[in-house]
């Protein structure tokens, strides 16, 4: 065969594998019949043409939009229950589909379909679907859920599953074949999300990536109630957020350098010895100490919350990370009293989902009496603490969890608690499910240390986009039957807004029960110096 023909040839084979792999319009998904569901819309979007609704995007999430390829877009709204309202998008590449489903969760209260995460996965070749849960609104605004029993399932399990079911149906219909594997990522409750797909509908998806699962919802929550109670109640008691680089400061010379490296990271915070009553006032109250009511708060912030019994309901949150716009003044203290996110988030949750009142006052919480009346009104709904994945890993399904060691909003000894219980509920447990904790990292993304590892989608020109620094690549692996992750790397990418982002630092992040140890020469701020040590499978 001469050249000119050759490449004919395979201009031929190139044409005809497009159409083999497009073999619907895209109007033509409009007219599809869905179970307890019916699609809007189905419409070409040309590539960087895609404006989301609401609020102008960001600038980053702006650009991910600009680089977006065409796409078929699908509306969906899906009613599994009489009052069930669930909005769901599919997007479908229309050229270079690699073949794979990537479904995106939702964080907070949900209320919104995460149009950027979208962006990157259909960027990245996926067929990718998105969901509102079931409501609109604010990911803090829970008042949707008030006399709506409904709701409150789809938000806890069934808008997921939902979105899952329907986006597989019409990748199916689009491309004539269905996607070869699925996935599916998400962080706080996206998490929780993500452990209620592997626990109730463990044939939705290949491999799952859950980061600092809210799994434990009613004693999270329950366990935050009783820690604002703590901050509130007494006005003497609340801890300016000016006081956070104190305590910051002691934490850190308490404790940075055991790890034998002082970089303002703690390795593993929970050999941490640091004692609140070290920064009591010995004279007037200044920014540099704590009156006697405020180290009582600090202990409480860092302590379990037990109930009446002293039975542990919820387990300590962890020094490290106090500051930082992702630390302790959003989430816990607030820029002033009841301005966190923690009271948002417990006062929302109880008065519109629990206690059935838009004017519930937190004050009147009782501990042992509230958790009691979340885990009978919502528990079934929103707890995803089942250790039992045998259906899950049955079938081949892959589990990563990852949590940072410094969260503020949700304890990760929880996640640490949920990992043992599932390698004890499963005697197999080492072969689908691996866990990372991230030093220095404070609520899925932020704080002092490396905190990017591909968790959110690896974002071009911020380093190598391989399974070694992507812990999305390093789930794809193993589910095409690589080997198990034990390190990936993270970075700490860092902008003064002038310039393009840029690494500062490297970490490695280690299977747990492994932790990065520094290798006593070379860069402290390159991951070639920390090796994974310690612990057992």
């Amino acid at each position: 065969m001469n050249r000119l023909a050759g490449l004919a040839l395979t201009a031929l084979l190139l044409i005809s594998a497009a159409r083999a792999e497009k073999v619907a319009s895209c109007s033509s998904v409009a007219k599809l019949a869905l179970t307890d569901a019916r699609v809007v819309r189905a419409v070409e979007v040309e590539a960087g043409r895609f404006t989301p609704p609401g609020d102008p995007p960001s600038p980053a999430d702006a650009k991910v939009y600009q680089k977006m390829p065409a796409f078929c877009r699908v509306e969906i709204t899906a009613t599994p229950s009489t009052d069930s309202d669930i909005k769901i998008e599919v997007w479908l590449p229309t050229s270079r589909w690699n073949g794979k489903f990537r479904g995106q969760g939702n964080g907070g209260f949900a209320g919104e379909i995460n149009y950027s995460f979208m962006g990157l996965s259909i960027s990245q070749g996926y067929a990718t679907a998105g969901t509102d849960t079931g409501h609109t609104g604010h990911s803090t605004d829970a008042s949707w859920a008030l006399g709506h029993p409904e709701k409150i399932a789809d938000f806890g399990y069934r808008g997921i599953h939902e979105m899952t079911a329907n986006a597989k149906t019409v990748i199916n219909s689009y491309y004539g074949k269905p996607a070869s594997r699925s996935y599916f990522a998400a962080c706080s409750d996206g998490g929780r999300e993500a452990l209620m797909e592997a626990q109730r509908f463990p044939d939705d998806y290949d491999g799952i990536l859950a980061g600092a699962p809210a799994h434990d919802w009613t004693n999270l929550v329950a366990s935050g109630m009783h820690k604002t109670q703590a901050l509130l109640l007494d006005p003497a008691g609340y801890i300016p957020p000016d006081k956070l680089p104190t305590i910051s400061s002691a934490v850190l010379d308490a404790c940075d350098a055991s790890d034998g490296v002082k970089d303002g990271i703690l390795n593993n915070p929970r050999n941490c010895g640091f004692n609140p009553e070290e920064l009591l006032c010995k004279a007037a109250d200044t920014n540099s100490c704590l009156t006697q009511k405020q180290v009582g708060t600090l202990e409480t912030i860092y302590s379990s919350t037990v109930d009446s019994a002293g039975n542990e309901i919820y387990p300590r949150s962890l020094p490290g990370g106090e500051l930082g716009p992702g630390g302790w003044a959003t989430w816990i203290l607030g820029t002033e009293p009841g301005k966190s996110l923690g009271v948002a988030f417990g006062v929302g949750y109880f008065s519109n989902m629990v206690y059935d009142d838009p004017h519930w006052d937190y004050k009147t919480f009782k501990l042992d009496d509230g958790l009691k009346a979340a885990i009978d009104k919502t528990g079934h709904a929103l707890n995803a603490t089942d250790p039992n994945l045998k259906a899950f890993a049955s079938h081949g399904g892959k589990l990563i969890l990852y949590h940072g060691w410094n969260d503020p909003a949700i304890s990760p000894i929880g996640t640490i608690n949920y990992y043992d219980d599932v390698s004890r509920a499963n005697h197999d447990a080492d072969s689908f499910v691996r866990l990372f904790m991230v030093p220095g990292m404070q609520h899925c993304y932020g704080g002092p240390g490396p905190s990017s590892f591909g968790q959110f989608g690896w974002r071009p020109g911020t380093g190598p986009d391989d399974a070694s620094h992507d812990i999305y690549r390093a789930l794809e692996q193993w589910v095409d039957g690589g080997a198990a992750p034990e390190r990936v790397i993270a970075a700490k990418i860092e902008s003064d807004g002038k310039t393009s982002p840029r690494i500062t630092m490297t970490r490695p992040l280690c299977a747990y029960p492994k932790i990065a140890s520094y290798n006593n020469e070379g860069d402290r701020s390159e991951a070639a110096s920390f090796s994974c040590l310690g612990g057992h499978k």
